[in-house]
């Protein structure tokens, strides 16, 4: 199966917009972050397509464009990032001023012998089975307990919470809706063979994709039996991804590192910004973690937002009738929406930095990275054109890293940082007699709606030849 010759692989910058432009993301001028939704996971009707941090806009019927009748749907791959989390714990301030507490979820963590064969295991008075046990965080009389930094509370750091769990089944019912309902393309919920067959799922090997995958797969097929999760090895894994590339590290340690003119002026422009944020936060200055960008402060503070918890204030001793003394807020030091909308322009402007517009380097970086996942892809569109895959859904459910990598090797022409619930759709439509050789073409949507790239020879991704996407 021969390829075209003629396809420009080259690096094309981004559009430039207020999202990479420095001098407006510093500006006092600049208030807001582009009318991007951080508070809720609610988006209007009307503005669905909006970016929203906390639950990205995705493929769902109300939106969807349905080609002409000519092209028939013959193969889809989904890929998108986790619903939205506590924070992790490395991005906690040392000391936080309120708990976390997840006590409206469990997570279930165990295993269970098969009596049967996939993808029918099942449980039956042959083979000893299991409860189904979660977790349930204590406080016991550790002593260490209580000098831990960081959050305290009932939940995981991170874990997906009750209403990113929430979301997640709305997302996987979302696609259902359009790939069944409106296309007739999936099979029914009551055809348990046919989509066991015809259907995959595949996650990482951090758990918060697990937990969004079981959602998503009861909303799909109205179940709560067992159903398999594809997964590769840790330390290999190449949807997280999580394999060594010596080569991609080294051009990301470039990118964000003094030897870049554009990311040191960046991290000089935002000095006054860190120094109030150290100040309110208790974080080092020298914490590297915190001040190699600012995906740790972004993190921390969107994930408040996201779950309607209060921005943080400066924790300062307060003395006690008594002569003791506690930890209270000072409310005239506190984390105001203005900086934390900077924090969000600022990690909006830093991964399309990294992942765009730092020249041929950011797209080999992403090749280097995530190419093997690509590759994979590849062999699956390949097996939809010669026959040979059976497969007609395969779902992967990963991180802001793999949506970004991916989004840089396609050279989105607008590059964000991908929200929690990012989604990118590979759709394989058959048509006779049309441009394609193979007469296969691919529609790819991110957001929902047909992504646009930069190369040209990509373009507007809306049923581009697939020998073109393979070449």
């Amino acid at each position: 199966m021969a390829n075209s010759t003629n396809i420009d692989l080259g690096w094309y910058p981004p559009s430039q917009t207020v999202i990479n432009n420095l001098t407006n993301v510093v500006s006092n001028g600049t208030t807001g972050v582009y009318g991007f939704i951080y508070n809720s996971s609610y988006t209007p009707d009307d503005e669905y397509g909006t970016y929203n941090w906390c639950n990205m806009p995705h493929v769902r019927s109300l939106e969807y464009v349905k080609p002409s009748e000519e092209y028939e749907l013959a193969y889809v791959e989904v890929i998108h990032r986790h619903h939205k989390r506590t924070p992790y714990a490395a991005n906690s301030f040392p000391v936080e001023s309120y708990p976390w507490d997840c006590n409206d979820e469990g997570l279930f963590y165990f295993a269970r012998p098969f009596s049967g064969d996939p993808p029918h295991p099942t449980t039956d008075a042959s083979r000893n089975s299991s409860a189904l046990a979660y977790w349930e965080t204590f406080s016991g009389i550790n002593p260490f307990e209580a000098l831990a930094s960081g959050w305290k509370g009932t939940c995981q750091f991170p874990q997906i919470t009750s209403q990113g769990l929430d979301d997640a089944w709305q997302h996987g019912a979302d696609l259902y809706g359009v790939y069944h309902d409106l296309l007739g393309f999936l099979p029914g919920q009551d055809d348990d063979d046919a989509w066991r067959q015809k259907v995959k799922y595949r996650v990482t090997n951090n758990v918060i994709t697990s937990e969004v995958a079981g959602m998503v797969v009861n909303a799909m097929w109205n179940t709560t039996a067992a159903v398999p999760l594809l997964i590769q090895p840790d330390g290999v894994d190449s949807l997280e991804p999580d394999y060594t590339c010596a080569a991609s590290r080294a051009l990301y340690g470039d990118i964000e590192s003094a030897s870049n003119p554009e990311w040191e002026a960046h991290l000089e422009a935002a000095r006054s910004l860190y120094a109030t944020l150290d100040d309110i936060s208790g974080v080092g200055a020298t914490d590297s973690g915190f001040h190699v960008s600012f995906d740790h402060y972004y993190d921390n503070l969107s994930a408040r937002q996201c779950h309607a918890k209060p921005l943080p204030c400066k924790l300062v001793n307060v003395t006690n009738a008594d002569g003791t003394t506690t930890l209270a807020n000072d409310t005239s030091a506190c984390v105001t929406q203005a900086l934390a909308d900077e924090v969000y322009r600022f990690g909006n402007w830093e991964y399309s930095q990294i992942y765009r517009d730092s020249g041929a380097e950011s797209l080999a970086a992403s090749v280097g990275s995530f190419g093997v996942w690509i590759a994979e892809l590849a062999s699956h569109l390949r097996g939809v054109v010669d026959g040979s895959g059976d497969t007609l859904w395969f779902h992967n459910i990963a991180h802001d890293g793999s949506v970004s990598r991916l989004l840089g090797i396609l050279q989105v022409d607008v590059m964000v940082w991908p929200g929690m619930g990012s989604e990118v759709v590979f759709e394989v439509w058959k048509r006779s007699g049309g441009s394609s050789t193979w007469g296969y073409y691919v529609r790819v949507l991110f957001s929902g709606q047909v992504l646009t790239s930069s190369n040209p020879s990509l373009g507007i991704m809306d049923m581009v030849p697939v020998e073109t996407l393979l070449a």
